[in-house]
């Protein structure tokens, strides 16, 4: 059975952490759930590190309805929460609630994400209320980094982090079962991980939080294109990578792959019954 949002409350209440990680295909999703990961978000974030979009805005419904399937199809107990992309949600509650719905039927996933505060109360209302769950997600919000101008620290100011904290506020008399905190300070997460009764997840937001996501390709050194003051790699799977692929180019020039350990043979009784020889 997979871990659920009672079991994700639980651990809050016990002080037990959450350890988040994304994922967006099978294989590492696969890895993950035999380390024991509770909870894999399957982030819009695959717009910048699977497809190479320079934000996550471009992400289709679609492309998040794929990745997720072959997540969900690779784990057996891991919760696996989805983010909604950019306009899937924000235009009126019906097609919210329609694409929530593709996302939990479609992919199989337990959980759906959205971004933004007070302002989507209400679609999270309407979703929570019609049996989806919801987690939410505020502080930098990437699907409006345009209107915050770029990928910045938010709540630095006392005005900015009072928003921050009232929306956090709002979203959990909304419904949502937990809050993803990105890029805030340290201080402010601290703030309303203890001011809720509901799981904080942070990135880029200090130790407070009752747990942490990082994405995939961060956490293993396989993204070089932007590295994070936040992210912690634990792996250099890149240059590894790299490494191996100009060994295995050396060894084929060279004609040492493959040899005779990497080849399959026929008897030399059967070779000698084919004609033409």
């Amino acid at each position: 059975m997979r871990i659920s949002i009672k079991d994700l409350h639980k651990m809050k209440k016990t002080g037990l952490k959450i350890p988040m990680l994304t994922a967006y295909d099978y294989t590492s999703a696969q890895i993950l759930e035999k380390a024991q990961i509770p909870i894999i978000l399957v982030g819009d974030s695959l717009g910048q590190v699977v497809l190479g979009y320079e934000s996550t805005i471009p992400v289709t419904l679609n492309e998040m309805i794929y990745h997720a399937k072959s997540v969900v199809l690779a784990t057996r107990k891991t919760h696996i929460v989805v983010d909604l992309p950019f306009l899937s949600y924000q235009t009126n509650n019906s097609d919210a609630m329609k694409n929530a719905g593709r996302v939990l039927k479609e992919a199989g996933a337990q959980s759906v994400k959205l971004e933004g505060g007070k302002e989507i109360t209400s679609t999270i209302s309407y979703l929570t209320n019609r049996g989806i769950p919801v987690m939410g997600h505020i502080g930098l919000t990437p699907q409006s980094v345009h209107q915050l101008g770029g990928y910045t620290i938010q709540g630095k100011t006392a005005k900015n982090a009072q928003k921050i904290i009232d929306d956090a506020s709002y979203l959990e008399d909304s419904g949502v079962y937990g809050i993803v905190l990105e890029y805030i300070p340290s201080q402010i997460a601290k703030i309303i991980t203890e001011k809720l009764s509901i799981p904080t997840i942070g990135i880029g937001s200090g130790r407070f939080c009752d747990g942490q996501v990082q994405v995939f390709h961060d956490f293993v050194g396989l993204f070089d294109d932007f590295k994070p003051k936040h992210a912690k790699r634990y792996l250099e799977l890149s240059k590894l990578i790299q490494q191996s692929t100009e060994q295995y180019i050396k060894e084929v020039n060279e004609k040492e792959f493959p040899s005779d350990k990497e080849s399959y043979f026929i008897s030399e009784e059967e070779l000698k019954q084919i004609k033409n020889l």
